[in-house]
């Protein structure tokens, strides 16, 4: 299928690994120009070199900036060109619990996972209206709806990330811009794999038997019982990227494994 994406620019914010990496690399294969982004130059190089050896032929560069600093989010905004696609997926997750939860956690995690996005929102939104085309997708997560009790501010993110990309939404009205999220379930990223390794360290059996039973466990309502693959995620995010997309607008879109039992 030609997604029709060849002459769009997109940026992706947080792409040097996982979900984001495997999302510019979707976008890339289907012959996107695109602007990765990670915290130091040196993962935005690596990344970079990567990409390029596995998609030959890749237009493709990045700029480095941390979602932490308003004052880098303003500098990366200042270098970046008019792009056609946003994908807000820049975040952080940590397991906690809620009363070790201190005022700077909270705040530390919404600046990164909530006002990278309305930051980068809102300098493209104008101009993706002006132009009469855009797509904006927030990375959400199915924890906006199944709130983790293990890391409560973290969910409270990916809520906030429905409300804003839902209101983004209401300002397209009548235009080609189109601004939705995307809901991932627990996904095989690095930082997944490494807190596998963990859990199966501390019940001293398998990564594989420790993949196993938390699923059994603690999502046990995953139709997959598996993890996700970044590549899974990647290729609904190309799709919702694309000029195929047009009639998808203000909306929620999961690939989380049926974890989420709640319908939207």
């Amino acid at each position: 299928m030609d997604s029709q994406l060849k002459n769009k620019t997109a940026f992706v914010s947080g792409s040097t690994q996982g979900i984001g990496f495997a999302i510019a690399r979707g976008l890339l294969v289907e012959g996107a120009t695109v602007i990765i982004n990670g915290r130091t130059q040196q993962r935005v190089d690596n990344a970079v070199k990567e990409l390029k050896s596995k998609v030959p032929g890749a237009n493709v560069t990045g700029i480095a900036a941390d979602f932490s600093n308003a004052a880098d989010v303003k500098k990366l905004t200042e270098q970046l060109p008019d792009v056609d696609i946003l994908v807000n997926n820049a975040g952080i997750f940590e397991i906690k619990p809620f009363t070790e939860i201190t005022d700077d956690d909270w705040l530390r995690f919404y600046e990164i996972n909530v006002l990278s996005g309305v930051r980068l929102s809102r300098h493209f939104l104008p101009k993706m209206i002006a132009r009469n085309w855009g797509r904006i997708i927030f990375i959400s997560s199915e924890s906006a709806i199944n709130i983790p009790e293990e890391m409560i501010h973290y969910g409270m993110t990916k809520t906030a990330q429905l409300s804003i990309s839902r209101g983004l939404a209401e300002l397209t009205k009548g235009t080609g811009v189109t601004v939705n999220a995307v809901l991932p379930g627990p996904t095989r990223s690095e930082g997944v794999e490494e807190f596998v390794k963990q859990l199966a360290a501390a019940q001293k059996v398998t990564p594989q038997e420790a993949e196993q039973n938390f699923f059994k466990t603690v999502r046990p309502t995953s139709l997959l019982q598996r993890f996700t693959s970044v590549e899974e995620v990647a290729n609904l995010v190309t799709y919702v990227a694309s000029p195929l997309s047009s009639g998808t607008n203000g909306t929620a879109l999961r690939v989380d494994g049926g974890v989420a039992k709640l319908i939207i």
